[in-house]
């Protein structure tokens, strides 16, 4: 070291995680040059892109050199790209993990180890050079920068950073081979490892520091014909542009030509990328303007609830010049939008052909598709075709069209109900009344449920319907009578409810009998025309509406005439039991609605006293 160096401590559990990215997570070690060339790749692009507008910062050719020196047993992957300041060294070399090292390490328990998409995820990659080397040499100068920096470390616990001399911008990673990977400085080794993975890439890979022997085509995968191009290709290339592990479910290619050129080559993960509910709502798919990348998550390229995509966009009309501010309102960028989306969303109308894949697909990705019934309407049928859930009546994912097709005569509504767990809402009490009348109820259990029903309104003429509101019309669907013996008299049942609303105050809207229930004694509705009730759980959690705490006073509350809890209630005189069963009662249906009690001292006086009068 020199007076000039630096050491500093890495900001993550170095000793465990990387153990785990050498020994754990990689079952092949070559891995290590696809991750250091397909990061260098990128370094070109992003200096390509700058220099658009600055001409000067960029070299007349990009290229990739694998630089092996036997007897020093060292390989170096060397870039012109756009290289690293020193605060950038620190930034990306220094923490590692950086997109989230306590969630990578959370998840590596078990089998979870074998999980490669987890290293596309958390940004590990370039530490599989240590699988390989017992050093690594990061040497790099920022295009438009004269200084140099050097990066060192054994990655066990620290590096050092301190100036260096480079004459050129760009990195160049130099790994101390450990004595038995001699193999990764032979030529033949290292072009096999670079057919096999990084073929695709669109920068020249050469094997030494001269331009005699290219390791790969160095063509856009995009632009080739898909007739051309394998499976494994795609794969690869998926791997690369996406930063991930797992394998994608689907692989949409094509070239759009007319009044408007570009190409598309996108992919559908297996596997959900770390930040799909980041409230950015940010795609990652990279728009190219004639083989040069312009950006990555162009805003308005696509819709945001097709931001699961991976991929690129090649246009053919956006000038060279465009600026990523000029990029928001082009008028191009709007059309390949409305392109895209349609072609996206008529691939993925096929794949719901395949019900196996497709339920897999909805799994990972249907509550961030079902945004665009709330928020496009230009493509709300086509989304609507391409909706699933479960149902009271299905096990398997159904469409809204299988809904339809099974309402029984009488029903004009399509009913549901929102929650956070479909097991949970099939237990609803609020759908006893229907499961009595064979009517289907839709189960949704994301949080964008309660916002898009109401957005849409209807389909094919059934109003949307929640199982939750009051009026529910179920009487006019094969109405199910109840023996009178198993009912209060009407005098005895008036003045139960009444004895009700005076015992509750304002803390119900009201008390009535139900339709809707057949075993429960009791239940929490809405009003009609008021908010459904998950909705308006969900707005209370968010402090910043200011809506508040605790429970609304707008509930009604329904008693099923029929129970036999209920018919000795109205047998009740009044007194200290009867308030203690009412409130018990009105407890119990706001903690199957998923409320927290109000007074839980109070509750559990309550339940004491009723439970020394049983054992009395």
């Amino acid at each position: 070291m020199t007076e000039n160096t630096e050491k500093h401590e890495f900001q993550a559990e170095v000793g465990r995680l990387l153990d785990i990215v050498v020994h754990a997570l990689y079952s092949q070690k070559e891995i290590f040059l696809r991750e250091l060339i397909s990061n260098a790749a990128d370094a070109c692009d992003k200096l390509r892109y700058a220099a658009v507008t600055t001409p000067d910062l960029a070299p007349s050719k990009f290229a990739i050199h694998l630089v092996a020196d036997i007897p020093a047993r060292t390989l170096t992957v060397s870039d012109n790209g756009i290289g690293m300041s020193r605060a950038e060294i620190v930034d990306n070399l220094g923490t590692i993990a950086r997109s989230g090292t306590k969630a990578f390490l959370e998840q590596m328990s078990g089998d979870a180890k074998k999980d490669m998409n987890l290293i596309g995820q958390f940004g590990v990659g370039f530490y599989s050079a240590f699988m390989v080397a017992d050093k690594v040499e990061v040497i790099s100068r920022k295009a438009g920068e004269a200084d140099a920096w050097r990066w060192v470390s054994d990655g066990k616990s620290a590096y050092t950073i301190e100036p260096a001399k480079k004459n050129i911008a760009g990195t160049d990673i130099i790994l101390h081979l450990k004595e038995d990977e001699g193999e990764f400085t032979e030529q033949d080794k290292l072009k096999a490892i670079v057919t096999a993975y990084s073929d695709h890439i669109p920068i020249p890979i050469y094997f030494g520091e001269d331009e005699a022997e290219k390791l790969n085509r160095a063509a856009a995968v995009w632009m080739r014909a898909k007739s051309e191009i394998t499976a494994e290709e795609y794969k690869e290339f998926y791997h690369h542009v996406a930063h991930a592990y797992d394998e994608p479910s689907l692989t949409v290619h094509w070239r759009a030509e007319g009044k408007l050129e570009y190409t598309g080559l996108l992919f559908v993960p297996t596997q959900k990328p770390h930040d799909l509910f980041d409230p950015r709502r940010q795609h990652r798919v990279k728009l190219y303007v004639k083989r040069v990348f312009i950006t990555e998550a162009a805003e308005g390229l696509l819709p945001p609830y097709l931001r699961f995509l991976k991929g690129v966009i090649d246009s053919e009309d956006l000038p060279l010049n465009v600026s990523r501010e000029m990029l928001q309102n082009n008028p191009v960028l709007t059309l390949m939008k409305k392109g895209i989306t349609k072609r996206v969303l008529s691939e993925l109308q096929k794949l719901s052909d395949n019900i196996e894949e497709y339920a897999k697909f909805w799994a990972n990705f249907g509550a961030v598709l079902k945004e665009g019934l709330y928020d496009d309407y230009d493509h709300r049928e086509e989304l609507l075709k391409l909706f699933r859930t479960y149902s009271t009546k299905e096990k398997e994912l159904v469409t809204l069209a299988d809904y339809v097709a099974r309402m029984p005569a009488g029903q004009d509504a399509i009913y549901y109900i929102t929650g956070e767990d479909s097991a949970a809402l099939a237990r609803s009490p609020q759908l006893e009344g229907f499961r009595a009348r064979d009517i289907e109820v839709l189960l949704l259990s994301d949080a964008i449920d309660d916002f898009w029903v109401g957005a849409i309104g209807s389909y094919q003429g059934k109003t949307f319907k929640s199982a939750t509101r009051g009026d529910s019309n179920l009487d006019k669907i094969k109405k199910v009578e109840m023996p009178a013996e198993n009912q209060p008299t009407s005098d005895k049942l008036q003045a139960l409810i009444k004895s009700l609303k005076d015992i509750y105050g304002d803390q119900v809207k009201d008390v009535k009998t139900s339709i809707r229930l057949t075993d429960s004694p009791v239940c929490l509705v809405a009003g009609e025309g008021e908010m459904d009730m998950h909705l308006e759980k969900l707005l209370r959690q968010n402090k910043a509406l200011g809506l508040g705490q605790g429970f609304s006073p707008g509930r009604i509350l329904e008693i099923n005439p029929s129970h036999s809890l209920i018919n000795k209630m109205a047998d009740m005189a009044g007194g200290e039991q009867m308030a203690d069963l009412a409130w018990l009662l009105l407890d119990q249906a706001r903690l199957l609605e998923g409320e927290t009690l109000a007074d839980p001292l109070a509750f559990s006086q309550r339940l004491t006293r009723l439970s020394l009068k049983a054992v009395a």
